[in-house]
């Protein structure tokens, strides 16, 4: 078997596979399907300070090669976290990685604070793709300016590793993946969803109720790609790669264009096995290539 070792900051990662927030659960949901300990990391649902309902139904449309959704970040808050899902999952052999969600820079402090006291989650991955309250809705992650003060308000209260999830629903990606890199990010992971609609045309009417929702699944993996290769060219820190990564050739182009790691979102609604079936995938193309490990294709392209 080649070598499938990656580093995101001070992580380890025993390959390049890690799941999506927001599409495993947390984690224990697959336990019946798969060995969660393969993976290199699992990435639990969106994490924010206090409960959050969501929006109300319905919430998710099925579109051409892909889904949209607004579940907005449903959760029972950080504290029903830390005392009810992390003993049930801190001793999964693998890379448990909390997503940190937030509405003002004050709650992702709090919550990323309180994160930091699990000795077995060693790193977060910040959602700047959040409305930011305080400036009229306007998403952290949608400047340099907004990415880069909740990052740095993060590091000064988060020891870990803290990998920073880019929205592409911006001019220049790259230029928040430098802004966020700058203000101590470990890594960045794209591409957060895209924003879109959908109409049920014999009611006239938007099939959301919030009538836009966040893109995902096969349609945008060109776009993604492409983002991925731009900020391999423009950031020092590993990028983690995600969007539309239906099968191991998928994420196979992502590492080509200078992702280190990728992340598995829709396909598990499709396939419950499908991070283990890239992960052995990955090994083939590796070992039909003739390459001893992964490393040896990052960024090749």
């Amino acid at each position: 078997m080649a070598d499938l070792n990656v580093k995101i900051g001070s992580l380890t990662l025993k390959n390049p596979v890690m799941t999506a927030s927001g599409t495993f659960g947390y984690g224990l949901e697959f336990a019946d399907f798969i060995d969660l300990s393969r993976l290199g990391a699992i990435i639990v649902k969106g994490t924010t300070l206090h409960h959050r309902e969501g929006n109300p139904y319905p919430r998710m449309a099925e579109t051409s090669s892909g889904m949209l959704n607004a579940v907005g970040l449903q959760n029972k808050g950080v504290e029903y976290f830390i005392q009810k899902i992390y003993p049930e999952i801190k001793n999964i052999d693998t890379n448990m990685i909390v997503n940190v969600s937030g509405s003002t820079i004050d709650d992702y402090v709090a919550t990323s604070a309180k994160i930091a006291m699990l000795e077995k989650i060693p790193a977060i991955e910040l959602n700047i793709s959040c409305p930011n309250v305080k400036e009229g809705g306007m998403a952290f992650g949608t400047s340099c300016k907004s990415a880069g003060n909740v990052v740095k308000a993060v590091r000064q209260v988060y020891p870990g590793t803290l990998i920073v999830k880019l929205s592409p629903n911006v001019t220049d990606i790259a230029e928040i993946a430098r802004a966020v890199e700058a203000e101590g990010a470990d890594s960045v992971s794209l591409i957060n969803t895209l924003l879109g609609m959908a109409i049920d045309a014999e009611r006239r009417k938007p099939i959301l109720s919030t009538v836009t929702g966040g893109l995902s699944g096969a349609c945008v993996k060109p776009i993604a790609l492409r983002m991925v290769w731009q900020v391999a060219k423009a950031v020092k820190v590993p990028i983690i790669g995600l969007g539309g990564i239906m099968n191991a050739t998928d994420a196979v182009e992502f590492l080509l264009a200078g992702a280190t790691a990728v992340q598995i979102g829709t396909a598990n609604f499709i396939d419950p096995q499908i991070t283990i079936k890239v992960i052995d995938g990955i090994n083939d193309y590796l070992k039909r290539h003739n390459y001893n490990s992964v490393q040896e294709i990052i960024g090749l392209v």
